[in-house]
């Protein structure tokens, strides 16, 4: 049976990764619970970055998995638009052009 960290200990990881998320990439929320080694866990990694009190993390550079940007977070697309992310007509990130794939 897996410990569950604690929300400290979680939080502090997916701010880490979603750190490394280099420029012109994204990562999506559920990609970065299995990095985490939560998978299935994509809404609860939403909660901690809607909590992002650090304004130098990069939260734009993380979509859902369809590549939908986040709702309540109206700069998200002129963002990620300057680091030469293109959306597509519908507004949404193309993932096989700009998800990063680490290697952790």
């Amino acid at each position: 049976m897996r410990v569950q960290p604690t929300e400290e200990a979680l939080r502090a990881e997916v701010y880490d990764i979603v750190r490394q998320i280099p420029r012109g990439r994204v990562l999506t929320y559920g990609r970065i619970a299995a990095l985490c080694g939560w998978p299935n866990h994509a809404r609860l990694v939403g909660r901690i970055m809607r909590g992002a009190p650090d304004a130098a993390l990069p939260c734009h550079r993380v979509v859902n998995a369809s590549g939908r940007l986040a709702p309540h977070y109206p700069a998200q697309a002129s963002l990620l638009t300057s680091e030469g992310i293109h959306l597509t007509p519908s507004g949404k990130v193309p993932l096989k052009e700009y998800l990063w794939n680490p290697e952790f």
